[in-house]
């Protein structure tokens, strides 16, 4: 018997599919719809990167370009705007070994840190301002792991050089981090070194993430949560491109998100896992593409916890994932502690170390509506804790498997396998 397709309640949003790797324009002018009709303006996903209209003190580029993506009008491919591109309210520049912060004809701060000059080019920015102002950095420096750059609401940033993290530090201290604030953009961020997080977010809304490169030797590259005040979700996050290596922790992570948007996570020689959803609803990821990451843990390249896509008492699909790529490392995908509402389209997971599959308790989880290849590795396994409801409502479809195993222990319910071709692989399922 098939899975039983669940339907989405009313009033929840719903987010328009992403093609891997980039974000379209459309996507950016996707308002989310409650029963057929058009959410106010006020509650919609930002519409675009609109700049704020230039005031006396924004600076110009020529031609003055907003900086969002451009898109091909021939053949609608997506092309992100360069760094620093598009008219600014507020830079900080590296000449020689001195930074300066300037807004305008104003130079806000000079000396030798790149982390105070960025600060004081965001807190020059106009004082409870309602649209976002954007900060340009130019120039590569170090910022100590101690210590952080803080956005706070209608902010925007880009940092054209490197961000090298160096030293200790503890807490949750980030070279870029944000608490409670709303409609927050990084466009561009390369970070190298030690950080503790790349990027912290905390409760907050409205988030675009651009074009992100971590070339990390410790700490977690993205966290993005609700802890500070767990009874309000972070609503309406993107990322658009991010790139990790060398994290000893995760990639990506969220915990307690509404609404978020990815297009691709790639991973390298991360600790744990590559993207980590935890307790996040309504989310759509175009590619999750990971090597190494995990090795030796539970970890996987795609994990979902901690009840994730849980939305009331019910697992309506509301996470959809397009591809997941897992060479080597700890495990392939990985649901658990009664995750669910997800559907994944393509996988090809290539002699990870641990399981290819695990799903351990677990509701309403399709995976390879389009297709995909398991080879080597660990076998593919749908388990149970005792400590939580056994598998509920599992597909697994259009699947080649190679010299592996599928087990199936305890028995769930509802558990479907349809459109396998097992070659070198036992089977012991329910």
């Amino acid at each position: 018997m098939g899975r039983r397709g669940a339907v989405e309640p009313a009033g929840r949003r719903r987010i328009t599919a992403v093609a891997a790797g980039a974000l379209s324009a459309a996507l950016l002018a996707t308002v989310a719809t409650t029963a057929g009709a058009t959410e106010s303006a006020s509650g919609g996903r930002e519409a675009g990167r609109a700049a704020a209209a230039p005031d006396r003190n924004t600076v110009e580029t020529a031609p003055a370009a907003d900086a969002v993506d451009a898109v091909d009008a021939a053949s609608g491919a997506v092309t992100a705007a360069a760094c620093g591109e598009g008219s600014y309210h507020a830079e900080a520049v590296r000449s020689g070994g001195t930074w300066t912060a300037r807004r305008g004809g104003s130079t806000v701060y000079t000396g030798g840190s790149m982390r105070d000059a960025m600060q004081a080019a965001i807190n020059s920015l106009t004082p409870n301002r309602s649209a976002k102002e954007r900060v340009v950095v130019r120039g590569s420096g170090s910022i100590g792991a101690g210590t952080r750059v803080s956005l706070p609401s209608n902010t925007a940033i880009d940092v054209c050089g490197t961000i090298d993290v160096t030293g200790s530090g503890s807490g949750d201290q980030a070279p870029i981090y944000s608490r409670g604030a709303s409609n927050v953009e990084v466009g561009h961020l390369t970070v190298t070194g030690s950080p503790l997080y790349g990027i912290f977010m905390r409760n907050v809304n409205n988030v675009v993430l651009g074009q992100i490169e971590m070339r990390l030797s410790a700490g977690l590259g993205i966290r993005i949560d609700n802890h500070g005040d767990r009874s309000t979700r972070s609503r309406d996050i993107r990322i658009d491109n991010v790139h990790v290596s060398g994290a000893r922790n995760h990639g990506v992570e969220t915990y307690g998100v509404d609404g978020l948007t990815i297009g691709t996570v790639t991973t390298r020689d991360v600790g744990y896992s590559g993207l980590l959803l935890n307790d996040t609803i309504n989310a759509t990821v175009g590619r999750v593409d990971a090597e190494n990451t995990g090795t030796g843990t539970g970890y996987a390249a795609f994990r979902m916890a901690n009840r994730n896509g849980r939305i009331g008492d019910g697992y309506p699909t509301n996470i959809r994932v397009g591809e997941v790529i897992a060479r080597g490392g700890g495990r392939g995908v990985f649901c658990v502690s009664e995750s669910g509402g997800a559907v994944i389209d393509r996988v090809t997971l290539t002699n990870t170390g641990n399981n290819a599959v695990l799903i351990e308790n677990c509701r309403n989880v399709t995976i390879a509506t389009q297709g995909g290849t398991i080879s080597g590795g660990g076998e593919v396994r749908l388990a149970a804790r005792s400590e939580f409801p056994g598998n509920r409502d599992i597909t697994l479809q259009n699947l080649t498997l190679n010299n592996t195993s599928l087990r199936e222990s305890p028995c769930g319910t509802n558990i479907t396998y349809r459109n396998l071709t097992l070659n070198n692989t036992s089977r012991s399922t329910c």
